[in-house]
């Protein structure tokens, strides 16, 4: 790895930087400085190889210049509060391989932030290239590994239980580079990652492609944010078989999909491991202003032969269908059918269609129990689909998701909490877990 000073007096970077300081004049004729004129903390630029143990610490900024990787066996460690950066002309991007680890532990008073270098009021998604964690838990790709997209690496092997490091309250904001259609990153991509892999109090905000994606293994995620995804917020494939719970989507209609997309296999529907995620407690707010754009349709397409477990769910907000499972194809509807897909326990309401045919059947049945559709559960559709402070809590504990419609509680398994309530967030006035580490900036 390559880590220097370097003053950057003129460019996108010190403009993103200076944008939130008071204003300093800049000038590119002075020699270069420890810390770059108007800028309170010292400017690494850091590119090539982490192959040992390297710790960012929170009194510099660290900029990504094009791909850099933690190699085998080395760690990278980063400190609460510190801000990464994105640059935009390399397509800066922090790619984790197999056998390395990244511990990016903040708090809910210092997040640790990855974001652009590009100006505030002009960044955008896809203004670098995102986090890619590799590891070596199973997947269900022909032979047992798969190539990462844009190159981020081999991930899959045998190790349930692999590690690839803690991220605990992390920003990623702004990123999700288009290498061409289908090859694109995403906010945060889970290559065949591990259970031993610690995941939560995590934000992916304004991400080019998927907000979050899993590419099979075993990882699990705890109190997760994905926000205005040009594409799936979340999204699965390749025999992924982690545990959710406490997730909160919002999407922009300028441009989005669904909330979940869910895949098996793309190449083989009945590929082993089957993907057959357990997610509990999660909302997930489309945008109903068309005014915005035509995007955000459909809360959940579940297709390709994954199997899944969604309970405790709010949903609302999306242009035309709520959940829908592939009836074309008997790989999906077949672990309905054999009881290994569950569904329970949750609301739907201002969608067109709040649960398309697919779904229905099974909630008519009792096959799929306590779901219900157009009544309010006690939260706003209006707020926790605002753009810039989503409020995703319910008014209180007299309400369908504070408590009066009864939860499915998860397994006891270690990973799992107990819950009195539906949906992502507990009802007021308890602590709302968003707050503090979140944030919501349009540009």
């Amino acid at each position: 790895m390559r880590q220097y000073l370097t003053k950057l007096a003129t460019g996108a970077l010190v403009a993103g930087l200076l944008a939130a300081l008071p204003a300093v004049k800049v000038s590119s004729e002075q020699a270069p400085p420890v810390n770059v004129p108007g800028i309170d903390k010292p400017v690494i630029v850091v590119s090539g190889e982490i192959t040992g143990t390297e710790t960012w610490v929170s009194t510099n900024y660290y900029v990504l210049r094009g791909a850099v990787f933690v190699r085998q066996g080395g760690t990278l460690n980063i400190q609460a509060g510190t801000r990464v950066i994105g640059e935009a002309g390399s397509v800066g991007t922090l790619i984790v391989l197999r056998g390395g680890r990244l511990n990016a532990i903040g708090t809910a008073a210092q997040p640790i932030v990855f974001t652009s270098d590009q100006p505030i009021g002009s960044r955008n998604r896809g203004d670098w290239g995102g986090l890619i964690i590799n590891g070596r838990a199973p997947i269900n790709l022909e032979g047992g590994e798969g190539a990462g997209e844009g190159d981020t690496g081999v991930y899959g092997g045998t190790d349930e239980n692999d590690n690839s490091g803690v991220l605990r309250y992390v920003r990623v904001e702004f990123s999700g580079v288009e290498f061409s259609p289908d090859n694109e990153l995403n906010g945060i991509a889970f290559q065949g990652v591990g259970r031993g892999t610690q995941v939560d109090h995590v934000q992916a905000h304004m991400s080019r492609d998927d907000a979050m994606e899993w590419f099979g293994g075993t990882a699990d995620g705890k109190y997760l944010v994905m926000s205005n995804a040009a594409d799936d917020s979340v999204d699965w494939t390749f025999g992924w078989t982690g545990r959710l719970q406490f997730v909160a989507v919002t999407q922009r209609g300028d441009d989005a999909d669904n909330g979940i997309e869910a895949d098996d296999n793309e190449f083989n529907n009945n590929a082993l491991p089957r993907s057959n995620p357990q997610i509990y407690n999660i909302t997930m707010c489309g945008d109903p202003d068309r005014n915005e754009g035509a995007e955000s349709v459909r809360a959940a397409n579940l297709r390709r032969g994954t199997a899944f477990t969604i309970r405790n769910f709010l949903i609302t907000g999306f242009k035309t269908t709520g959940f829908q499972i592939e009836t074309t194809n008997t790989a999906t509807t077949g672990q309905v059918d054999n009881g290994t897909s569950q569904m329970g326990s949750g609301v739907s309401w201002s969608i067109a269609t709040p649960m398309h045919s697919s779904v229905t059947t099974y909630i008519n049945s009792g096959r799929f129990p306590n779901v219900r559709t157009n009544v309010d559960p006690g939260v706003s559709t209006a707020a926790c689909s605002n753009h810039v402070a989503p409020n995703f809590q319910p008014s209180g504990i007299a309400t369908l998701a504070g408590g009066q419609l009864a939860p499915i509680q998860p397994p006891n398994d270690g990973f799992f909490d107990a819950v009195t309530y539906i949906g992502a967030v507990a009802p007021a006035p308890a602590a709302n877990w968003m707050d503090g580490w979140t944030s919501f900036p349009q540009n």
